[in-house]
């Protein structure tokens, strides 16, 4: 509780925190005393205006005290990773190929890079995190990650034995969802982040909580067909919204466009997404949908999809919606799997 405070509204004094928890003076006392001993917090002195008689001593949260290991599943062909502090601060990243290694060689590759990232960190760990396309149940097992073939994967408890860590395996989406609510601009009611990767995914915050969804798959909007008689999807079935917004494909549709058409391309892959996101839109009354990946296509892409959901829901529930990208960038992934770190270790959110 106390460090949920300090981590939200920054450095406070012990009478600060006793107010704003309920809890009494001596157990805030005591318990700062205990965070002390652990170097999550340090005592800041005194403000420079304090009011009459003795002057409150602020304490803060130590960002640097303990260190947190992502890793990011969703890149291309790739597996990238940082080292970074509680407030989401990359401290140094990597990355290493994949060259399409799937199943157990694939684990073998993330265990791997974990360890060594582990080894190059200054500060004690937290805990390892790691973000993977695919439906992840909240405990860590990935019940179904095409692109990687994994199914019924206990990649959490897999790593965590391997590494002598906590170890946490979240959806990408999700993970990128938590970046931007803990790191970044919160903005008002619920959060809805899509995630352009090698797939298409989504995650939810709703009242302050991660949205799992029954089976740990909501917000696998990548896999709502748009059209019938669209092209093939991983998933056997025709016209999915993968087919037309997944990184890989898109980039292969804008490059084999004829010369001045690259813009009907992305015009069309925006107007579908607009389609897909519509009635979620309207049956959430969201604020606003934050979408993640390469910036030269979530860009425009924000653009043409807000126009498109605009078109299709009734004006009312639309007056102050937006479609923006994320304000993490490309770190947003890294950033939300410190967060989960924080959230199941510390219980900071």
């Amino acid at each position: 509780m106390l460090l949920q405070e300090l981590f939200a509204a920054g450095p406070a004094s012990r009478a600060d925190l006793a107010r704003s928890s309920g809890l009494t003076r001596v157990t805030v006392s005591d318990l700062v005393a205990e965070l002390l001993v652990e170097g999550l917090v340090e005592e800041l002195g005194t403000p420079i205006e304090s009011r009459v008689g003795k002057p409150p001593t602020l304490v803060g949260l130590v960002a640097d005290a303990k260190h947190v290991v992502a890793i990011d599943l969703s890149v291309d062909d790739q597996v990238a990773g940082a080292v970074l502090t509680l407030e989401g601060r990359v401290v140094l990243r990597d990355a290493r190929p994949r060259e399409g290694r799937i199943g157990a060689d694939a684990v073998t590759l993330v265990r791997e890079f974990a360890a060594d990232l582990i080894a190059r960190s200054s500060r004690p760990l937290l805990g390892v995190a790691v973000a993977t396309p695919g439906v992840v149940t909240p405990d860590g097992v990935v019940l179904d990650a095409p692109n990687l073939g994994w199914h019924d994967l206990h990649l959490a408890d897999g790593l965590a034995d391997a590494l002598d860590l906590p170890v946490y395996v979240a959806n990408d989406a999700n993970t990128a969802v938590m970046g931007e609510f803990v790191f970044g601009s919160r903005g008002e009611g619920g959060l809805l982040l899509l995630r352009l990767s090698t797939g298409v995914g989504a995650g939810i915050v709703i009242g302050g909580a991660l949205l799992h969804g029954q089976g740990g798959a909501a917000g696998e909007i990548g896999h709502v067909q748009v059209d019938p008689d669209g092209p093939l999807c991983g998933c056997g079935r025709p016209g999915c919204l993968e087919t037309y917004l997944a990184v890989p494909r898109l980039r292969r549709e804008l490059a084999e466009a004829p010369a001045g058409l690259a813009d009907a391309v992305l015009a069309d892959a925006g107007d579908r997404l607009g389609q897909a996101l519509a009635p979620v839109v309207a049956t959430l009354n969201l604020g606003e949908v934050v979408l993640s990946g390469p910036a030269d296509l979530v860009e425009p892409l924000a653009r043409i999809a807000e126009q498109a959901v605009r078109d299709r829901v009734m004006p009312v529930s639309v007056q102050q919606f937006v479609v923006r990208t994320s304000s993490l960038g490309d770190d947003g992934v890294l950033a939300g799997a410190t967060g989960v770190v924080l959230a199941g270790e510390l219980g900071v959110s």
